[in-house]
């Protein structure tokens, strides 16, 4: 068994091809672009299917899209945005679902985790940096936005520090969403492989069913993960977002 073969092909993305330069900086299609746009390309697919179709499993999957979308409406959006957030939904669905497909993708065979990759996970959360800003500007105006990062009552030797505080704070959030959804999703599969190599690190008749089950149980829960992870990733994202929004909230 090549470990390291193995281990390149779970954890590490792969160069396919050179595409074009910006700058002095070469562009390449990787295994987990290739998968991000299989994924793009699913999600765009699986909407229009549900949309236009009109009776049978178009139908059923019609309505299983909608209540995840009413889902994210009312469980997500509006409690952290309230109706404001409405003109965001766009935004929380495509990063939900894009997530999520990524996140499964991986547990395909020779399927790849685009969200294992901190370049995927850190465009994400830069993606969600913006957007924290962009809509705090755009809601209070940009004077209006710069004063929330002062608490009302703060004297005023500390109002500089907290400022300075508040718009590390800022760039804390993004961090946290980009490292905790890279970590759990790279975790899992260093998991499952850890399980898998004891069978022939120890060559033994009773590791090797006890490290097969375990594998089966780790990419169980896995799936699970999947869904929990979108999820949360999309809660933070509304949550930072709703925070600058409506900072009194």
């Amino acid at each position: 068994m090549d470990i390291d073969h193995i281990l390149a092909h779970h954890l590490l993305d792969r160069r396919i091809a050179y595409l074009f330069n910006i700058g002095p900086i070469p562009i390449y299609l990787t295994d987990h672009v290739v998968m991000m746009l299989i994924a793009s390309f699913l999600l765009i697919a699986f909407t229009l299917y549900a949309l236009k179709s009109k009776s049978g499993l178009g139908m059923k999957s019609a309505s299983v899209f909608e209540m995840a979308i009413v889902y994210i409406r009312d469980e997500i959006v509006r409690p952290n945005l309230g109706v404001r957030g409405d003109k965001y939904l766009p935004y929380f669905l495509t990063l939900f679902f894009f997530i999520l497909l990524c996140n499964l993708m991986g547990l395909v065979p020779y399927g790849k985790t685009a969200t294992s990759n901190i370049a995927v996970t850190g465009a994400m959360a830069l993606a969600t940096f913006i957007l924290i800003n962009i809509s705090g500007i755009s809601e209070q105006g940009l004077g209006h936005y710069l004063k929330s990062f002062i608490h009302e009552g703060l004297p005023w030797p500390l109002v500089p520090i907290m400022f300075l505080l508040e718009v590390l704070g800022l760039f804390t959030k993004a961090f946290a969403l980009c490292i905790r959804l890279f970590a759990n999703m790279i975790a899992g599969h260093i998991a499952i492989l850890v399980l898998i190599c004891l069978i022939f690190l120890f060559q033994n008749l009773w590791i090797a069913p006890a490290s097969i089950i375990a594998a089966v149980a780790v990419s169980l829960l896995e799936v699970f993960i999947c869904f929990l992870h979108a999820y949360v990733f999309t809660l933070l994202t509304a949550l930072f977002v709703g925070m600058a929004v409506n900072p009194q909230h």
